[in-house]
C-alpha cells in the first residue's frame, strides 16, 4: 500500500504542477489581453483546485503510513537535526497544506468575483503564489532540502 500511494503521490505532482502553469497561463493571458472568462477558463479553475485536493489526500495518507515520518516523530529531537528528516517531516507538509489553501481560496474568490478581469487577476495572483512555494517544497533530485527522482 505505502509503495501505491508514494506512485500516485509522484505522479499526481506533475498534474498539479500541469494544470497550475495552464491555469496561471490562461489568467495571465485573459488578464494582460483583456479575454473573456469562458466556460474553459472556469472549468480549469474547477479542476486545478480538484487535482490539488486530490493530491492533498494522497499526501495525507502518505504522511500517516511513512516509515520516515513515524521515525521523525518518534526522535523528534535527533530526527530535527537532520534536513531530510525535517523537510519531509515538517516543511514539506506545511507548505504544501499553505499551497493548497491558497490555490482554494484563489479559486473560491475568483468564482465570486464580477468582472472577467478580476476573476483572472485574482487567479493569477494565488495561483502564482501557490505555485511559487509549491516548486520550493517539491523534493527535487537537486533540492538542497532533500531529493527524491522525478518518478518514483
Amino acid at each position: 500500500m505505502y509503495q501505491t500511494i508514494t506512485f500516485l503521490h509522484s505522479i499526481f505532482r506533475w498534474l498539479v504542477l500541469l494544470s497550475l502553469l495552464y491555469s496561471v497561463f490562461r489568467a495571465c493571458k485573459g488578464y494582460f489581453y483583456n479575454r473573456s472568462f469562458t466556460k474553459a477558463d472556469n472549468s480549469m479553475r474547477h479542476w486545478t483546485a480538484t487535482i490539488a485536493h486530490i493530491q492533498l489526500v494522497l499526501g495525507i495518507t502518505l504522511y500517516s503510513q511513512s516509515p520516515i515520518i513515524k521515525y521523525f516523530w518518534k526522535n523528534f529531537n535527533a530526527a530535527k537535526e537532520t534536513s531530510d528528516l525535517l523537510f519531509f517531516g515538517l516543511i514539506h507538509i506545511f507548505l504544501m497544506l499553505f499551497s493548497i489553501i491558497l490555490i482554494t481560496v484563489g479559486s473560491s474568490i475568483s468564482k465570486r468575483k464580477m468582472t472577467d478581469k478580476e476573476k483572472f487577476k485574482t487567479m493569477l495572483i494565488w495561483f502564482t503564489i501557490a505555485l511559487l512555494i509549491i516548486f520550493i517544497a517539491i523534493p527535487w533530485p537537486f533540492s538542497p532540502f532533500a531529493n527524491r527522482p522525478y518518478f518514483r
